[in-house]
């Protein structure tokens, strides 16, 4: 593989499949894919002795299995690698995730990171204003607990006074907070309360404009943010070989289905499934909308819809542009996720200066 000049040190994430969202063909179900802790701890597992610096633990209500409970049995097991682990804002109460989020923080040795999901409470439906508002006092109200603060809040959501809990994390602070979202609702939260702003797959002339506008925020409230990209990935030796397995993914897909599997999501609505559906709109007939970026995926699943596409010096050179953008995380994953997974460790990972993200609290 050819070298360049190497960039600055980002951290590398692989993901774990914790919501029924593993494949050897998409959109269709594979009992040996489906999410079990086994399957799960395999993957992360699989990952760590692979070099990746974090996995993501996601969360959904109607899919798949808990991942605070997974992340619980899966810290003792692993040494070295960090997890992100996604909350739901809607299905907690903050005073005991604080507690919870210390106690896993303690398990897994003070390699806990947290994935904020500005969630609804199952059955209920909240607009995105006020759902994005109570996400920020999620995170108000985590920071300060989780930092040793006593608080005095009384928020649009939340009125506590109260000590925070006797466990702390391993560092005495809290651990740092990833966020996600378009909408102009999920912008500001980010702005106001996350340490890591996420971003879903975009053209790159996207991707400069989203970082630029989030620094703004950031700025307007005295902070700063460190940005994150979150895509899939199909590595071979050949980029026609890539191109192939790419399409091989799709090849026993049929449109029903595919619509499907996007409606029944819980943020189909979401202005960031939408974002990635122009994307799709947006493509060449081959499904790239720019040099190695493929929106295929976003055929049979919601969120995250576009995989980067190539040989391990396209793909090494596809990351290297988004770092020169300002990305310093990505969370990659791939179909079926512990074989991609150990072939971007194998074929790329070693080739990209990488380490855990340090954040501030």
């Amino acid at each position: 593989m050819a070298e360049t000049t190497a960039p600055a040190t980002c951290d590398v994430a692989w993901f774990s499949a914790l919501c029924d969202d593993d494949y050897e063909f998409l959109g269709v179900p594979d009992s040996r894919l489906q999410s079990s802790f086994e399957h799960c701890r395999d993957i992360v597992l699989s990952a760590e002795s692979g070099g990746y610096d974090t996995i993501l633990l996601p969360s959904g209500y109607a899919l798949g299995i808990d991942t605070i409970a997974f992340a619980g049995a899966i810290a003792p097991l692993t040494r070295r690698i960090r997890l992100l682990t996604a909350i739901r804002c809607g299905e907690l109460w903050p005073p005991q995730a604080a507690r919870q989020l210390a106690t896993l923080d303690r398990l897994a040795g003070g390699r806990l990171a947290i994935n904020i999901i500005s969630s609804d409470l199952p059955g209920e439906t909240l607009e995105s204003g006020p759902r994005y508002r109570r996400a920020t006092e999620v995170m108000s109200i985590l920071r300060a607990l989780l930092n040793g603060q006593s608080i005095d809040h009384a928020g649009e959501f939340y009125r506590l006074a109260l000590d925070p809990p006797r466990v702390s994390t391993v560092s005495g602070k809290a651990p740092p907070f990833f966020f996600g979202g378009l909408s102009e609702d999920a912008r500001d939260a980010a702005a106001e309360g996350a340490d890591v702003y996420l971003m879903w797959p975009d053209t790159m002339d996207g991707v400069a404009s989203v970082i630029n506008d989030m620094r703004a925020r950031a700025a307007a409230r005295g902070r700063t943010l460190r940005f994150g990209y979150r895509a899939h990935v199909v590595v071979r030796e050949t980029e026609a070989a890539a191109r192939a397995a790419a399409d091989r993914l799709l090849s026993k897909l049929d449109a029903d289905t595919g619509a499907t599997i996007r409606q029944r999501s819980l943020d189909h609505a979401s202005v960031g499934v939408r974002q990635q559906a122009q994307l799709r709109e947006a493509a060449a007939g081959d499904g790239y909308v720019e040099d190695n970026l493929w929106t295929g995926i976003g055929r049979a699943r919601s969120g995250c819809g576009a995989a980067i596409v190539g040989d391990p010096d396209q793909v090494l050179a596809k990351l290297r542009a988004y770092q020169a953008l300002g990305i310093e995380a990505f969370i990659l994953s791939g179909y079926p996720h512990m074989a991609e997974g150990d072939l971007f460790a194998r074929h790329v990972l070693p080739h990209l200066p990488h380490a855990p993200l340090a954040l501030g609290n």
